[in-house]
């Protein structure tokens, strides 16, 4: 009696043990499909997500003062769209923002960086210091704002071309030497991109200026894209 037990102890043991093999096997085929379903739909979606970023265009971000914000000009002459104009006519699928405001001086740049930032910028064309040389600001200060810039843009990653600019005449020899010296140290210190001047081949001419001869005509933003150009079309390589 005890022997024909066992025996049977063991039938339903093997029975039960066969049903929960059967049943892990299902089981596992079943999540292996999903998880298969899951890993390829995963997979796909994160190749959809880089072809888009590949694709969408370069955002660059004008950050500098009147000379960039277009001053005294119709919007079409200004320099944003005169040079997103002739990029997307050089092939490139770029968008400009331009983020210059008309009497910024570095202090004041820097104070409104972050918010600017929020657009997520490519690639900055910073252009500031003109105001500060106008007003007189020690060039110190001037180096100290320009660094904290650009600074804060490299810690974002984004490509940084930085514009020179040039302390007018009147300020003196001094205060010239030193303000002039400042942003081709920081182009060196930061190797960053680096366009000497601005204003080159516009300023102190009065065909190519405004009547106030500081700020460029419609003719004169023409030279100024003209010039810059290849520059800026070879920080968009660094930025793809």
């Amino acid at each position: 009696m005890a022997n024909a037990l066992c025996r049977q102890d063991l039938v339903v043991n093997q029975f039960t043990s066969g049903q929960t093999r059967h049943l892990f096997k299902r089981l596992f085929r079943r999540t292996g499909v999903f998880f298969g379903i899951l890993i390829g739909a995963t997979s796909l979606l994160c190749a959809q997500g880089a072809s888009a970023a590949a694709n969408r265009p370069q955002t660059l971000m004008l950050y500098g003062d009147s000379l960039m914000a277009g001053y005294g000009l119709s919007h079409e002459d200004g320099f944003a769209p005169r040079l997103e104009a002739a990029l997307r006519d050089a092939g490139h699928d770029v968008k400009v923002i331009n983020s210059s405001v008309s009497g910024d001086t570095t202090a004041a740049g820097l104070a409104r960086l972050d918010w600017a930032l929020a657009d997520n910028p490519d690639i900055v064309l910073l252009e500031l210091g003109a105001n500060d040389a106008l007003r007189g600001i020690e060039p110190a200060q001037t180096r100290a704002n320009l660094m904290e810039i650009v600074g804060k843009l490299r810690d974002r990653d984004v490509v940084v071309l930085l514009a020179g600019m040039v302390a007018p005449p009147n300020m003196g020899k001094e205060y010239g030497d030193e303000f002039n010296g400042i942003y081709p140290d920081l182009a060196t210190q930061y190797q960053i991109d680096f366009y000497p001047f601005f204003l080159d081949g516009v300023a102190t001419n009065a065909a190519l200026n405004q009547d106030d001869g500081m700020h460029p005509n419609a003719d004169g933003v023409k030279i100024i894209v003209e010039r810059i150009l290849p520059q800026v079309v070879n920080v968009l390589g660094a930025g793809s």
